[in-house]
């Protein structure tokens, strides 16, 4: 497709309406349009709470946030706020509310574009579009909004910088985030108690993150209470310095979640427990790039600096919100994830031969 063509140092817009790993695996995009357009002044426009991630963003000048649920009043002051100041917005999903944001932004817009009446309608609102992907990865996506354009993608995640390096231990240590947002996505306590005794045996120390919600630390205060060597950081770091921590462990290992995403575009080895979610279209990105895309399952597979640990069970991936189809729920093949899978994957990750002598500890099934 030809070069959409803007005016000399354009002022683009890039919405990203979502949770903190879609405003992550957005960057490659904006990377995309930094190096298409150097001189372009450059803004996303995200949910409050989810902006720290572009911190030291270098593709960026700036963020504009929004409430996820913002009041009449709120909602026209960003109106007012965004009207036709930019030479070209870009919606990064489809659905009402971003793409309308990005046609009252932007002079010219483009964005994704589902199938029906309503698509239809929105499409002939924008300057360009492309169809809703089926089957892509999120960052392959996202890229296809680049194509659009007309410029090159370049399907590189941008870290937070800026971080200090204050918190890393001064022995070689391991980063274990325990917690996703939500208990569908979660590995067993026992599991996590277990991989933390094997990483102490392997010499690391142990930095263990999380969020600092009341519902996160009730969460990491029942894996590691007992564990006086676990060093908990939960709810102490700002974006930057988790990534700086994370950049500098000798492996990490976390489950389906933003920060999990984070460690794999730091380039840390990184180990993905990954449940009911498709890793075709949500694997971590490796810092090298994807060369080959993730298979739907496996019990432990690698690209680059990133393997993803699976329970390979018939019913996997399903893409549901766990057993019981709801984000309190378990999900089986986490619950009977084997340690001894986990334990194989971080001594590839170590390059370390497999120690075969682990204790196969899982956690109860539920059914």
């Amino acid at each position: 497709m030809t070069r959409i063509e803007l005016p000399p140092r354009p002022r683009i817009l890039v919405v990203v309406l979502r949770r903190l790993g879609d405003v992550l695996l957005a960057t490659p995009l904006m990377r995309s349009l930094r190096r298409a357009w150097p001189e372009a002044w450059i803004e996303a426009l995200t949910f409050a709470g989810t902006e720290g991630i572009l911190s030291g963003n270098p593709d960026l000048d700036g963020v504009v946030t929004m409430p996820a649920r913002p009041s009449a009043a709120q909602s026209l002051a960003l109106v007012r706020r965004l009207w036709r100041r930019y030479d070209l917005a870009i919606s990064t999903q489809p659905g009402d509310r971003p793409i309308t944001f990005a046609i009252l932004a932007g002079r010219q817009r483009v964005a994704p574009v589902a199938q029906g009446s309503i698509g239809s309608l929105m499409r002939g609102m924008l300057t360009r579009s492309v169809p809703v992907a089926q089957g892509l990865h999120r960052v392959a996506e996202v890229l296809q909004l680049a194509d659009a354009l007309g410029i090159a993608p370049i399907a590189e995640i941008a870290c937070p910088t800026g971080g200090s390096e204050a918190a890393r231990p001064g022995a070689p240590y391991a980063v274990v985030h325990a917690n996703p947002m939500f208990r569908y996505k979660q590995w067993t306590a026992e599991g996590w108690r277990a991989l933390a005794r094997a990483l102490e045996r392997r010499g690391l120390a142990v930095v263990a993150t999380g969020g600092p919600s009341p519902a996160d630390r009730h969460y990491l205060d029942e894996i590691w209470t007992g564990f006086a060597s676990v060093r908990r950081l939960d709810g102490a770091l700002t974006w930057p310095d988790l990534a700086a921590l994370i950049g500098g462990a000798h492996v990490y290992v976390g489950p389906d979640t933003s920060v999990t995403h984070l460690a794999a575009a730091t380039g840390c080895p990184t180990l993905a427990l990954f449940g009911p979610t498709d890793p075709r279209l949500w694997g971590p990105w490796p810092a090298c790039g994807l060369a080959a895309p993730w298979d739907a399952s496996g019990a432990i597979q690698r690209r680059g600096n990133v393997w993803v640990v699976q329970n390979p069970l018939q019913c996997l991936p399903c893409q549901l919100e766990g057993c019981e189809r709801r984000i309190d729920s378990f999900s089986r093949c986490l619950d009977e994830m084997p340690v001894a899978t986990v334990l194989r994957a971080l001594d590839a990750a170590l390059g370390m031969p497999s120690v075969r002598a682990e204790p196969a500890i899982m956690g109860t099934a539920r059914v």
